[in-house]
């Protein structure tokens, strides 16, 4: 069973393995609010056809006029499906309440017969159960009714709020070809929408939970990015990209600066200069044709574009892209596959990420923020981009440690800047503590920030 019925969101998709799955039941799961019958109705217009139109049927749950009005207000929501019969709603509500579960299995038999639906959704399976006769009379119901749904090669969506802990002891569950299950997570003071398939049958999904959004386009997925070792080989660039710091390219040996693809850790207090290195290496890139992005959260544009003017660069500078994002609801999942699409759509060979802090803290989980910043500098390390991360530690002076998370162990560069105070006055000082396959002058030098830029001065001593 490996055909697909495609969800209307491509990382949705993603995360199934393709779709959910054609011919036979798929069970959406959540609590209420979670977007079981905004998911459903986006993938009944997204599918239905005149020749397999989509039948939508509301049981016990929400009445039919309601789900109406609040999906007119959807973007995929298209009025002339209804007019041409692709799609059809039906409150099969009051016949339950009357006839009890054979109104259901009497409305499913007219439909296949007169109008051989190739998708029907029954929103919610749940609510039957106040009418079922018994426990055993009741998966009698739902076997007869599968077999009626597959029998017709019918792909079914069936709604139900479960929580993922309640779903798996449900009988829905045990006769479910699929199961994707929606849920509200509290993060600190903030809700997160996670989704996770527990069932799929015939082939592999994704596994884990990953973050959504109910927006006016429907159920929009973002996959948790989690990137395995990569046990096959890859080619690694044999050339420099340059830091756009004449002495600190020097500083890091004969290649003239970090190995391409590589990445670097620039670590320090407030105020010493982090985000100037950073913006040398992306402009620097843009002058040799590599193009290049800075992911930031401390400045917005018009902030930035007096910092990058002030040192003779242009904010409207073509091979230099800005993503400004604030932390507040801020979810990691979703921010990185914003940065990954720029990077596609810019054919970005450098970025900046500026701060790392402010990731951390999106992250919530210090174990799940390991394994992301893992996947991240995998991802962008076989696809040869330059990764820079900063990250601003508490310490003014004397540093004792970098980062904390093991973020140094996945960087191939380190390099800290900080204050040294010498009687009266205050100088600040840049040290390359680690590189990966390049030897590297591991002293404490000295530099001042001029009107252009970074200027390296003489090797200072920190016992002063």
């Amino acid at each position: 069973m490996t055909d697909r019925v495609p969800t209307g969101s491509a990382r949705l998709d993603e995360i199934l393995n393709g779709g959910l799955l054609k011919n036979a039941i798929n069970l959406v799961t959540g609590v209420p609010g979670s977007g079981k019958t905004i998911l459903s109705q986006q993938v009944v217009f997204n599918n239905a056809t005149k020749e397999r139109p989509a039948l939508y049927l509301t049981t016990l749950s929400e009445p039919l006029d309601k789900v109406l009005r609040y999906g007119e207000s959807l973007t995929f929501f298209n009025r002339d499906a209804l007019q041409d019969g692709r799609v059809i709603y039906q409150d099969v509500g009051p016949q339950l309440s009357e006839e009890g579960l054979g109104a259901l299995t009497a409305t499913v038999d007219r439909a296949l017969k007169e109008i051989r639906p190739g998708l029907v959704v029954i929103d919610s399976v749940r609510s039957l159960h106040a009418i079922a006769p018994d426990g055993a009379g009741y998966r009698q119901f739902l076997f007869d009714l599968v077999r009626r749904l597959t029998g017709a090669a019918t792909t079914s969506i069936w709604n139900a709020p479960y929580s993922r802990a309640e779903v798996l002891n449900e009988p829905e569950a045990a006769i479910a070809d699929s199961i994707v299950a929606l849920d509200v997570k509290q993060v600190g003071t903030r809700e997160t929408r996670v989704l996770q398939v527990l069932k799929l049958r015939g082939s592999g999904y994704r596994i884990g939970e990953h973050m959504y959004r109910v927006t006016s386009d429907g159920l929009q997925a973002f996959p948790r990015l989690a990137e395995a070792r990569a046990q096959a080989g890859y080619d690694l660039s044999p050339s420099h990209a340059g830091t756009g710091i004449g002495a600190v390219d020097e500083l890091l040996g004969a290649g003239g600066g970090y190995w391409a693809g590589a990445c670097t850790l620039i670590a320090g207090p407030t105020g010493v200069g982090k985000t100037l290195m950073g913006l040398h290496f992306l402009y620097h890139g843009g002058e040799a044709g590599e193009p290049g992005i800075l992911a930031t959260f401390q400045e917005n544009e018009t902030q930035l574009a007096r910092i990058v003017g002030s040192f003779g660069w242009s904010i409207d500078d073509p091979n230099v892209h800005v993503l400004s994002r604030g932390v507040v609801d801020m979810n990691i999942d979703e921010w990185v596959y914003e940065l990954l699409e720029l990077a596609e759509k810019t054919s970005a060979k450098r970025i900046v990420i500026d701060s790392l802090l402010d990731v951390a803290k999106a992250a919530g989980d210090p174990i799940r923020f390991r394994e992301w910043m893992f996947s991240m500098t995998q991802r962008f390390t076989r696809s040869g981009v330059s990764l820079m991360l900063i990250v601003e530690v508490p310490d003014l002076f004397q540093l004792y440690r970098v980062s904390e998370d093991a973020i140094s162990h996945l960087s191939d560069n380190v390099i800290l800047l900080q204050y040294v105070q010498e009687d009266a006055k205050l100088s600040r000082a840049l040290t390359i503590l680690k590189t990966r396959a390049m030897r590297h002058q591991p002293m404490v030098r000295r530099y001042e920030i001029t009107n252009d830029g970074f200027v390296l001065g003489d090797v200072i001593s920190l016992n002063r």
